[in-house]
């Protein structure tokens, strides 16, 4: 049996993320590349099979598979999927298949290297998720909004008078601004979009608090945390690599079974 390093791909609406992580841990390569692209898999050690969570569809699905055969022929491939319970999560979805399996990889890691804790995790990328966590393990359930660019975009293509303002402007728009309240049409769309995602994290955090009683740890991650972490009021922790992390747990625990 190859005892090989696991490959671990995230595959999100925006980006592909991946990393090379040993049985005991050890990353030893990542990186991230967009979907159209070929990422520089050259003289990597061969994996003992990859494990994949795709949230992008179908066709980055069977593009992900393509690269993996292009680079190692005939590497077992698992597509991980959400579960009832799993390494000490236990899902609450009414069907629990269906809640996307970045969310349940994320869970799994934040569970992992946040023991004992109560959790609120918000990844802020095409889309805002939050995952209210217990202590136990038990996911409580969820919300999902437009993410910030995308809230953004949204305004720009359904309004007449908007325009469609893409991040990098927006940050310098916001970074220029002296005051929650804009003097100009890039900076008000920019500032209103943002402060909607910081609104929704706070109010998400404090209504939990209140809910369970107990002290939340609110987590940050995504590609807009950056921007949200800079307005928002209320403690977080940055994590940015959860996904991973929950992947790396799952291919342990599939490969240490000694019917694999």
């Amino acid at each position: 049996m190859n005892r090989g390093p696991f490959l671990l791909v995230d595959a999100g609406n925006s980006r592909i993320k991946w990393s090379l992580v040993t049985a005991a841990g050890e990353w030893l390569h990542g990186g991230a590349f967009d979907h159209a692209d070929t990422p520089d898999w050259s003289g990597l050690p061969l994996p003992a099979g990859a494990w994949v969570s795709n949230v992008a569809g179908e066709r980055v699905g069977a593009r992900i598979d393509e690269l993996i055969e292009a680079q190692w022929p005939m590497l077992s491939v698992h597509r991980v999927r959400a579960q009832a319970s799993q390494l000490g999560v236990t899902n609450t979805y009414t069907v629990a298949a269906s809640l996307g399996s970045d969310r349940w990889c994320g869970m799994i890691g934040a569970h992992a290297a946040y023991p004992g804790e109560n959790l609120l995790i918000a990844t802020l990328g095409t889309a805002t998720t939050l995952e209210a966590l217990r202590a136990d393990g038990v996911f409580t359930g969820g919300l999902i909004a437009p993410g910030w660019q995308l809230m953004m975009q949204s305004l720009g293509s359904h309004t007449a008078q908007l325009p469609t303002i893409l991040p990098d402007t927006a940050r310098r728009a916001i970074e220029a601004s002296t005051g929650i309240f804009a003097v100009d049409t890039p900076t008000a769309l920019s500032s209103g979009s943002l402060l909607a995602q910081a609104g929704l994290i706070e109010r998400a955090w404090h209504d939990l608090g209140f809910q369970w009683k107990a002290d939340v740890r609110l987590i940050l991650g995504g590609g807009a945390a950056d921007v949200v972490a800079g307005v928002l009021k209320a403690p977080h922790t940055r994590h940015d690599s959860l996904v991973l992390e929950g992947l790396a747990l799952i291919a342990r625990d599939a490969t240490a079974s000694p019917s694999l």
